[in-house]
């Protein structure tokens, strides 16, 4: 794996949405606060994004900030118009090796295409730097 694809899987594991176990432990320490009367503080989840109908919405509203597509996607029609889609809305993309990494990402089984839309602001400067690389090496090779 090269280095850009190490440190584009280290940042999408961060930001991998909250499995079962998590969201419950969320959800009830949230109503024992309630319960307390507390303040409940609900901080804007950051997540990727996944779902073909979902990311390809995401890109025609330009909020998509950096898209992931697997090489392996079978029937290959799903996904061969979105690096044009992409270049069309000027939004970086990148194809990685292997749906099945993907989807363990979204803790699904496998996964066509992931979506980053937000991220903290700590990790501002390595996206800009993922999307600088991927436009040069993706978008601007036709």
């Amino acid at each position: 794996m090269s280095h850009s694809a190490n440190v584009l899987f280290k940042l999408l594991k961060k930001y991998s949405p909250e499995d079962t176990k998590q969201r419950r432990a969320r959800l009830v320490s949230e109503a024992k606060l309630r319960a307390e009367k507390k303040e409940v503080k609900n901080p804007k989840p950051y997540h990727l994004k996944f779902g073909l109908n979902h990311v390809t919405k995401l890109i025609e509203e330009k909020k998509a900030k950096l898209v992931v597509i697997a090489n392996n996607v079978d029937p290959i029609e799903l996904v061969v118009w979105l690096p044009n889609l992409c270049r069309k809305m000027e939004i970086p993309y990148c194809f990685v090796k292997g749906k099945a990494a993907l989807g363990k990402l979204v803790h699904q089984k496998n996964a066509a295409v992931l979506a980053v839309t937000d991220v903290r602001k700590e990790d501002e400067g390595e996206v800009n730097n993922l999307a600088a690389a991927f436009r040069t090496h993706f978008n601007d090779n036709k």
